[in-house]
């Protein structure tokens, strides 16, 4: 048994589905499109600025000879609901045990493994890395782009998270995959906020995945797109053919046990951060703290439109942050402008903050009011 048969073995007793090998050749492939992104003002605050470290291996480790990528399934067999009546959608990525604590420990313990039959240099990242993780992903044969950006492999689909190990190691590297999207167009057609431009392009700054984990102020005409959708979207991915019959995960950690898939919104806005990070700090959607899930709960009531929570959103109204007080009124009034209007006009004459005042009063002009 070679160095790779042995970490291909090692890989599968530690709970690894996938595992790959490239080069450390600079990400060439990618370099015209990523310019096109800068040019087009499509890069994210989650993005490595430098794009010779996103293409270029060697900028992050010098040493590198060799990649490894690994591939975990998320996509497990679930599907009850909560009881409680106003609740916001989880991605599917976000339903159990933050994913980079457990690739992590993954990737850990296969270096541990690999350790004990040769030294090595390296170093590792999931989801956090400067490189391009999809396109070492189908360099490496983990997977092929479907048309909405997703790696999709034969074996489990695009429900997998990524990562990769820089190493010193001369390991052989595997063929690519072909893509086999085919005719197919179904992602493009279904995303809420047409975000997917066209095959294999997307705006991120449209995608409701981007919109539900940024801090910037999310625009009027998509907020009415994403839905009760709090944390992430799988829309482009729970239309794809390649994700029906495919391979259920095996990974328990990764059942939502605690959350069912959903938040309980009149919980969140209740709770102290000290008991939102004990109850939901070990999930991937908390990174980004209680204030922007809560901003997403009230996007998310606006488009219920159920008049049974305008009692709860009159209350948001007097919070103490003033970015609850604007979207509390923005879903006041996406519910029913006619009440809603009233309801804004009595907050205005005792809103104190100039922002909000000015806020609402743009609100009531944008809904004719």
């Amino acid at each position: 048994m070679n160095l790779k048969e042995y970490i291909i073995e090692k890989s599968r007793e530690v709970g690894i589905d996938l595992i790959r090998f490239t080069d450390c050749e600079p990400l060439n492939r990618v370099k015209d499109f990523m310019l096109e992104r800068k040019g087009k003002g499509y890069m994210t605050e989650f993005e490595e600025e430098n794009i010779e470290k996103r293409l270029n291996p060697k900028a992050t480790f010098p040493d590198c000879k060799s990649i490894i990528v690994i591939g975990v399934s998320y996509n497990v067999d679930y599907d009850e609901r909560p009881e409680f009546y106003l609740k916001g959608k989880l991605s599917k990525a976000s339903w159990g045990q933050d994913y980079h604590r457990v690739l992590k420990e993954k990737i850990e313990k296969l270096i541990f493994e690999i350790e004990k039959k040769t030294e090595f240099s390296y170093v590792y990242f999931v989801d956090t890395g400067p490189l391009i993780d999809r396109e070492l992903a189908r360099k490496s044969g983990v997977g092929f782009y479907g048309k909405n950006c997703s790696v999709i492999n034969e074996k489990y689909g695009s429900f997998i998270f990524l990562g990769y190990i820089l190493t010193d190691l001369p390991l052989e590297k595997d063929e690519v995959e072909e893509e086999k999207c085919g005719q197919c167009e179904l992602c493009i057609k279904a995303c809420p906020t047409g975000a997917i431009e066209k095959p294999y392009r997307i705006n991120p700054k449209k995608c409701v995945s981007y919109l539900t984990q940024s801090k910037e102020d999310i625009p009027y005409d998509l907020r009415t797109r994403m839905g009760i959708k709090i944390y992430g979207c799988d829309t482009c991915q729970l239309v794809c053919p390649k994700n029906k019959n495919v391979q259920k995960s095996e990974h328990n950690e990764f059942i939502p046990n605690d959350t069912k898939g959903y938040l309980d919104i009149v919980e969140l806005f209740q709770m102290s951060n000290k008991n939102f990070k004990g109850k939901y700090g070990s999930m991937a959607g908390s990174w980004r703290g209680k204030k922007i899930l809560k901003r997403n709960c009230l996007v998310a009531l606006g488009n219920m439109k159920d008049e049974r929570s305008l009692d709860f959103l009159k209350k948001v109204l007097a919070d103490k942050e003033p970015m609850m007080r604007k979207y509390a009124a923005w879903a006041i009034l996406n519910i029913n402008k006619n009440i809603g209007g009233n309801i804004i006009k009595d907050a205005l004459k005792v809103e104190v903050d100039k922002d909000v005042k000015n806020e609402m009063e743009r609100l009531l002009k944008i809904f004719h009011i």
